[in-house]
């Protein structure tokens, strides 16, 4: 007879009674070592429990132990763990702030500012541009000015105009002189008056074209008729429009010439909307073109523009500054920096630790011991060093400490607990049980109800 396969009939049954038997007696003695242990520490570790939690679901509470949705054993939350007070307060345990990498600042006192950089176009100085035109008809005898971008000084030729209506009031000029030096002698006071007054009269109008009183001097010393008539710049600068050509014949009013004196421009910047308020004129501005690294020009704010421009939703703003070297020229775009208005003794805090949700701001203020209170402010202006920094109008006080980095991650925290205590007020949690282990139905619990019934809205 073949032992061996008797004997393995008979060990397998045999090894599984034994390993059964030996289990049993095992979880005997560990279920009694544990109870025992549980009976001698409960009374010195006692806490008040406030409700029970799901370990995957924090809204998911209970009133007593059991089992979560999920089938997982629902996890205590003690009174004196309760990370949440009345105002939103919550308390995170220091190792954990520091793994968050939580970040504070203290809130700041300071003469607040900004600075404001934007781009604007160099112009012509609408001030300083000079018309040169005849008001006599006639033609152009001699031109000395001859292109676009010629340098003139004050009193420098321009052209000679030949016109037969000043050649004719030269002549009466002459004739109105011979005859008040013919009756100056009369002793009659009234002729010498009249002839006093044509004299004055043919005087005056030829001053009326521009007649210099040089030459009105010259032609009553030589009684000589001139042909033309000289027209010189009235400024110093350069000729940006011409429309003289020699030879051709021009109107009385028509514009000939265009000067610009460009040792002063204009630079005209658009600052947006909600910066305007930080601008006011006279002050000083900062200019840098991009084709001239290292070289900054000073100015001043010369005038706001009192009107929107709706398709760009910007202000123009005037600046001047002075070019005596004429780097500046017409069309050039800059840099443009301006340092804004000063508001003094402000309260300042980091614009990185304040939390917009569009309706309201909101900062951490650092409580001591762990713990972070949520504050709604009102905010004001960005700006300070670097722009880094918003204007607190109300909510905080000077020296408090708020939370400039993780903050995200309190708030998150912070409207949990917020909707817990919501339920807890909401809906009384002895009216929800835990999944019974025993049976297959499950009892609902208060994170199961309408979101809208149980008041947990984030807010």
């Amino acid at each position: 007879m073949n032992m061996q396969p008797f004997a393995k009939q008979v060990g397998i049954p045999v090894l599984l009674v034994l390993l059964l038997a030996g289990g049993f007696l095992l979880g005997r003695i560990t279920g009694s070592e544990t109870a025992t242990i549980a009976q001698q520490e409960a009374p010195a570790t006692e806490r008040e429990i406030l409700y029970w939690q799901a370990p995957m679901d924090p809204t998911e509470i209970y009133n007593s132990p059991g089992k979560s949705k999920m089938g997982m054993d629902l996890v205590p939350v003690f009174k004196d763990e309760s990370a949440s007070e009345s105002n939103g307060t919550i308390s995170i345990d220091p190792w954990i702030v520091q793994n968050m990498g939580v970040r504070t600042s203290h809130v700041q006192r300071m003469d607040f500012s900004r600075i404001i950089r934007t781009v604007g176009e160099v112009q012509y100085d609408e001030e300083r541009l000079y018309l040169v035109n005849a008001k006599v008809s006639g033609w152009i005898e001699i031109l000395y000015v001859n292109f676009v971008g010629d340098e003139v000084q004050e009193g420098d030729p321009l052209m000679e105009i030949y016109s037969p209506e000043l050649v004719s009031t030269q002549q009466e000029y002459l004739l109105a002189l011979k005859n008040y030096r013919s009756l100056a002698e009369s002793s009659i006071p009234s002729i010498r008056a009249d002839a006093e007054k044509l004299l004055a009269s043919a005087r005056k109008r030829l001053e009326y074209w521009d007649i210099p009183s040089s030459e009105i001097e010259h032609l009553a010393q030589s009684g000589e008729v001139k042909k033309t008539i000289l027209l010189e710049a009235p400024a110093t600068g350069i000729v940006v429009k011409r429309n003289a050509i020699e030879g051709a014949y021009i109107k009385a009013g028509m514009d000939l010439f265009e000067i610009a004196d460009l040792r002063t421009v204009w630079v005209h910047a658009s600052f947006y909307d909600n910066e305007v308020p930080w601008i006011a004129e006279g002050q000083s501005v900062k200019m840098e073109l991009s084709y001239l690294p290292g070289k900054t020009y000073s100015g001043w704010v010369s005038y706001v523009y009192p009107y929107l421009r709706e398709k760009a939703r910007d202000v123009h703003v005037r600046l001047i500054f002075s070019n005596p070297d004429l780097d500046l020229k017409p069309g050039m775009y800059a840099n443009v920096e301006l340092q804004g208005k000063v508001v003094p003794d402000a309260l300042l805090v980091p614009s990185e630790a304040v939390i917009r949700s569009g309706a309201r701001a909101i900062v951490f203020v650092v409580r001591g011991e762990g713990r972070f209170e949520p504050r709604e402010v009102l905010i004001g202006q960005e700006g300070g060093p670097g722009n880094r920094y918003v204007q607190v109008v109300a909510g905080l006080s000077g020296g408090e400490e708020v939370v400039t980095s993780a903050q995200f991650m309190l708030d998150s925290e912070s409207r949990l607990q917020e909707a817990i205590q919501k339920m807890l007020h909401g809906q009384d949690p002895l009216e929800s049980q835990p999944v019974n282990e025993k049976e297959e139905s499950t009892s609902d619990s208060i994170s199961s109800a309408p979101h809208d019934r149980m008041g947990l809205q984030h807010q």
